[in-house]
């Protein structure tokens, strides 16, 4: 009979990550969370698992012990808050974020699974984060794990969505690192997945799905986007002239801008033909393709690779804020699939694990690389 391996979500959101990792055929035994709509969505998709609503400061291991029934943990996954160890000895050393990644850690160390999974933003592998990054592998090197992290593009594993996140695998010193390999894209065998590809899996009955919900309130904005095309929106003045009529321009001095253009591009449509911007926790960033609204909630859901039958818990503005913070499914289901890989000793081309080296960071006492 084929291992079940376990793991527990701390920091879980409303479950993208834990939803992707059942997938690839483990078992979520619990999920950690302060966000009430978030758990109670948690609770909705994961309904054999144990969850906890809170601060995790105040989740104490006899606690966890008793949510999980004591059984034992593969697995310790989340996205703990990593960047205030950057603040460490500029008189910043009680940061909460770190207290709150020290939990993560305090876990782990109690439950010893066979390995974890961190999930964070891009920025955190920056030059100028280093000392975070060498900081967080020293930790878990101290209690026996050894860590190696890399950028994934969500986009390059089925999910019809450009997000980059950082992911970092630590393993026990027996397991083989492996990170999941390519699947869409030019690096893949598969073509990339676009919006239209996201909408196709959208069910007629699908909840959060209703237009009237997603309408423009503002006028003089509901006007200007009748003018923009798929795929296009304003950012520079250059746009405004090509596409706007001159009653709608934006009442703005381009040249004081700086750049010379707006920070985020306004009225931006997404393409049917490609895959989406990164969803963002605000249904105000992006626009329906071509109908003259913002998108539904369900939406955004199916860009972030979540099924129709996935459900969720709580007004449109907290769903879009839960779709928003989470992992894309299909990215979190390749990454399960590869720890499972990892853990059984499965062997891959040198091809795949020549480029996992030379696109992971590494990390030892004298240099990050």
């Amino acid at each position: 009979m084929k291992k079940e391996y376990t793991f527990i979500d701390i920091f879980s959101g409303c479950g993208g990550l834990s939803y992707g990792l059942e997938q690839a055929g483990m078992k979520c035994l619990l999920g950690i969370d302060h966000n009430y709509d978030a758990i109670e969505t948690f609770k909705l998709n994961h309904k054999y698992a144990e969850t906890y609503c809170g601060d995790v400061r105040e989740l104490d291991n006899k606690q966890v012990d008793k949510l999980i029934d004591y059984t034992e943990v593969d697995f310790v996954v989340g996205g703990p808050p990593c960047q205030g160890f950057s603040t460490v000895g500029k008189g910043k050393a009680d940061d909460p974020r770190n207290f709150l990644f020290l939990e993560f850690v305090r876990i782990v160390k109690h439950l010893n699974p066979k390995g974890i999974v961190i999930e964070n933003v891009t920025g955190l592998l920056a030059n100028k984060n280093k000392d975070v990054l060498e900081k967080i592998f020293s930790i878990f090197e101290e209690i026996g794990y050894k860590l190696q992290a890399r950028v994934l593009s969500s986009d390059e594993y089925g999910v019809p969505e450009k997000r980059r996140r950082t992911i970092i695998i630590g393993l026990k010193e027996e397991y083989t690192h492996l990170f999941p390999i390519v699947t869409h894209g030019e690096r893949g065998k598969k073509p990339t997945r676009t919006v239209k590809d996201a909408f196709s899996t959208i069910k007629e009955n699908a909840t959060y799905n209703d237009p009237k919900t997603a309408q423009v309130k503002n006028d003089l904005d509901r006007e200007r986007l009748k003018h923009i095309p798929e795929g296009r929106g304003i950012r520079y003045e250059r746009d405004q002239i090509e596409l706007l009529p001159k009653n709608l321009y934006y009442d703005v001095d381009w040249n004081e801008l700086r750049e010379g253009r707006f920070r985020q591009t306004k009225l931006q449509r997404l393409s049917f033909n490609s895959p989406s911007f990164t969803i963002l926790t605000s249904r105000t960033m992006y626009f329906h393709p071509v109908e003259n609204r913002y998108l539904t909630a369900r939406e955004a859901a199916s860009i972030q690779s979540f099924p129709s039958s996935f459900e969720f818990f709580g007004s449109t503005t907290s769903v879009f804020k839960q779709i928003g913070n989470a992992v894309p499914v299909l990215m979190a289901k390749a990454i399960g699939e590869v720890l499972i890989d990892s853990i059984e000793g499965k062997v891959v081309d040198i091809q795949t694990v020549q480029d996992f080296k030379k696109n992971a960071f590494h990390y030892n006492k004298e240099v990050a690389v």
